[in-house]
């Protein structure tokens, strides 16, 4: 509730998530790296507007639109085809045995940044690079296996 001194939070008003950072090694031909990199760079088309019109085009798996919403809260169908830009991602939690005993699925998930590489020819040892990626998403749920 806004008041004059201090907003007072109030349950039920809206849910926020933390984003989902993720750190994965780096393959030998960056693939992993270069695809993040380019869903990333087709959203926030940096150079022109036709970044984002040419993604659209190649990556499109945006079924015909539907209007309305479903009664699941995180099924909300958008009126517009932009489902490409989105993605539903599930992460799967495993016992100390190597066992899956929880998935965690993450729906409309996309990514907000991707850290850098970091190169260097002073390691001693075979070091294979890391870097995180930040995800932006809508809700998630837990999904015990």
């Amino acid at each position: 509730m806004a008041t004059p001194l201090k907003d007072i939070p109030m349950m039920g008003d809206k849910l926020t998530y933390d984003n989902l950072t993720i750190t994965f090694i780096v393959d030998e031909y960056l693939e992993n790296y270069i695809s993040v990199h380019e869903w990333i760079t087709a959203i926030g088309f940096p150079k022109d507007r036709k970044q984002f019109s040419d993604f659209r085009a190649n990556t499109s798996n945006a079924p015909i639109p539907t209007q309305g919403q479903s009664a699941d809260i995180g099924d909300v169908k958008p009126p517009t085809g932009v489902n490409s830009l989105f993605s539903d991602a599930t992460l799967t939690i495993l016992s100390n045995k190597n066992n899956p005993i929880l998935n965690v699925l993450f729906r409309d998930i996309y990514p907000v940044s991707l850290g850098a590489l970091d190169y260097t020819q002073t390691a001693t040892d075979v070091d294979y690079m890391t870097t995180t990626v930040d995800f932006a998403y809508q809700i998630y749920e837990f999904e015990v296996l």
